[in-house]
């Protein structure tokens, strides 16, 4: 029991007066004299005895009255020492990612959290609340009330553990405070488990919402499964969490005209199909129909009109090969010869390739250093009689040099599948066992930072990139190396090819890193935009001669079809989508353990912590204990006898 006036106490010390009193007896009693004296006697001892009963009784009374009156005045109350002494810091998380859009018992269950936190929070008390996408530091739900209620969903997602850890960044670095982090979650599976780490004077809150149901339909993904001259297979996969569906309608917009429709059976996973017109600019918009979550119920594509890369071949050797990779419905190819080439086409290229020159001038050289370091990509097929310093002078800007030239068979054993060329879908499979190919000829390397596309059987390369350069160490003529006969050469130069101008996807996820190029050329001081009605994004975007390079990751963050425009000018259109990673309603199994609650209620866990720091006053009962001895006393002196 604790005082809120605990110097009143010393009035305690009032009560040696009655007692004082009591002990020595200031009232005098008068003899009278009887002639039976031994009558008198016994009444004596029995009257004396009767009044000390009743005094002793009658002091007890008052001492107690008057001690519950300064204990009343000294306001006595009861709570929790340690945590009524300590100053208190509370941090909310509130989760906003699309899976809380999950219907519980009350409506969806973001906007049931906010109503419960509302509530239970007292208006003028200091917090802090966190969301995915918004942090509202040491303020009070008075002044965040209407932020609050219209919260709406995210993309940016956070991970369970990253959001813990910065809601631990909102509490102050002070010692000594007890601190409560109430973490408002559905809790949907992931890869990792949850586990927070906690102190002594942190203690964490998780508030588990669950959903009524987790039946939840989404559109998962769309690719281009075969395409024609004529016709575009569009193939749309559909994921199911929950009962089966017999018949659920998928339908296709070009923007907002409806060109295709057709019903799929869904138990977990279901794929559908529409054929589009080749050569035709689609704005596409994939829609289904499902009452539970909304974000994944439609899906943006675009098909551009494409853009040909410009593929410029300087030529010493046979380029046949290479004309019938880089063929006109994809490609700008264009083939000269050394001496005839002119400087200026130079940097309106997205790819060179120098295909087995014995000796490159100095010209050339710089010509090529400035071409890459405008995002241009360079392939370099070296000659077997190659000038080796003028090779040199051209490879060291690339941090790498060719030595001496080794006359020896060598197979090419070794593909690295993990590089961009090659794991974007050209192998189903890592093959450990084919035809390899070989050659008879190779040129030694010394390189720094050079990334292997392919390798000898003695782990040194026969391809390798360094930044935006391919470089064989072999030439490919059919007397040197019988590589042009390998199925390797068609995926691994046409993916230089590609690579070489990043054309837009079919649709972006937002949230990723996402990078495309637009091959546009820019006035100075120029910069392209990401439109959609009233929305205009400025992304992070590099200028070289031919192109622009877009870079793009949490921002757009509305799913839709943007415009990529130059001032009023549109050059494409790209889209963009949720990430459907929150489609599976799927949960995990929170378990409890020291400093940390569990609860599926709000109100609970704010009723939990206030009942930490309540008071609970007790002047009032000392106030009738008070007036219950003097009661007490004046039965005992009127009834007493």
């Amino acid at each position: 029991m604790q005082f809120k006036h605990p110097e009143l106490l010393y009035a305690l010390f009032l009560l040696l007066i009655p007692i004082i009193i009591h002990l020595f007896q200031l009232r005098k009693f008068q003899k009278v004299e009887f002639t039976n004296v031994a009558f008198l006697k016994r009444v004596t001892i029995e009257t004396r005895k009767s009044s000390q009963i009743k005094k002793w009784l009658v002091l007890f009374a008052r001492l107690l009255l008057l001690a519950c009156i300064v204990l009343a005045f000294a306001q006595p109350f009861t709570s929790n020492y340690d945590n009524f002494n300590t100053k208190k810091e509370t941090v909310i998380y509130l989760d906003n990612s699309f899976s809380m859009q999950a219907k519980g018992n009350n409506g969806e269950l973001l906007k049931r959290a906010v109503q419960d936190v509302i509530s239970n929070v007292p208006e003028d008390e200091t917090v802090s609340i966190l969301t995915n996408n918004n942090t509202f530091r040491n303020t009070n739900i008075k002044a965040v009330k209407n932020d609050l209620l219209q919260l709406d969903y995210t993309a940016n997602n956070l991970t369970l553990d990253a959001a813990l850890l910065k809601s631990k960044t909102l509490f102050s670095k002070q010692k000594g405070i007890l601190k409560h982090l109430v973490f408002v979650s559905d809790y949907q599976r992931s890869e990792s488990a949850f586990t927070p780490e906690t102190d002594s004077l942190t203690t964490i809150h998780l508030v588990k919402l669950n959903p009524v149901n987790g039946n939840n339909v989404a559109i998962d993904s769309a690719y281009i499964s075969e395409s024609s001259a004529t016709t575009i297979i569009l193939k749309v996969l559909l994921t199911n969490s929950g009962e089966t569906i017999e018949n659920l309608p998928v339908s296709l917009f070009n923007d907002d005209k409806l060109i295709a429709k057709t019903s799929v059976s869904l138990e977990d996973i279901a794929e559908t199909t529409f054929s589009l017109p080749a050569n035709e600019i689609i704005n596409g918009k994939i829609t289904i129909d499902d009452a539970s979550l909304q974000f994944d119920n439609t899906l943006y594509f675009n098909i551009n009109d494409t853009s040909k890369i410009k593929v410029l071949c300087i030529n010493a050797s046979d380029d046949d090969f290479l004309k019938r990779i880089y063929t006109e419905d994809e490609f700008i190819y264009s083939s000269v010869l050394e001496k005839q080439l002119n400087y200026n086409d130079i940097e309106q290229q997205q790819l060179i390739v120098l295909n087995e020159l014995k000796d490159i001038p100095n010209a050339l050289v710089a010509a090529l250093k400035s071409f890459t370091n405008q995002g241009g990509s360079l392939l370099i097929i070296p000659s077997d009689e190659a000038n080796i310093n003028s090779y040199n002078a051209l490879l060291g800007n690339y941090g790498s040099s060719f030595h001496s030239v080794t006359k020896a068979e060598k197979r090419i054993t070794t593909i690295s599948y993990a590089h961009p060329l090659y794991n974007s879908g050209v192998f189903e499979k890592q093959v450990n066992n084919f035809q390899y190919p070989k050659t008879e000829s190779f040129y030694d390397i010394s390189s720094n930072n050079a990334s292997s596309v392919l390798q000898f059987e003695d782990s040194k390369p026969f391809l390798y990139q360094n930044k935006t350069a391919y470089v064989f160490t072999s030439a490919l003529n059919k007397d040197i190396s019988n590589f042009k006969s390998s199925p390797l050469i068609v995926p691994t130069l046409y993916n230089i090819g590609k690579f070489s101008l990043q054309l837009p996807k079919l649709y972006y996820t937002i949230g990723k890193d996402n990078t495309f190029d637009v091959a546009t050329t820019l006035q100075q001081d120029a910069i392209l935009s990401l439109v959609k009605d009233d929305i205009n994004i400025i992304p992070k975007q590099q200028y070289f001669n031919s192109k622009v390079a877009i870079s793009t990751s949490e921002t757009p963050d509305i799913a839709h079809i943007y415009r990529v425009m130059n001032k009023k000018e549109t050059l494409k259109k790209v889209s963009y989508n949720y990430d459907r990673s929150e489609s599976n309603l799927t949960y995990m199994t929170l378990a409890s353990a020291k400093h940390i609650t569990i609860s599926n209620s709000i109100t609970e866990i704010f009723d939990s912590i206030k009942s930490d720091t309540k008071v609970n006053a007790l002047w009032k009962w000392f106030v009738i204990f008070a007036l219950a001895f003097l009661i007490i006393e004046m039965g005992i002196l009127k009834y007493f006898k």
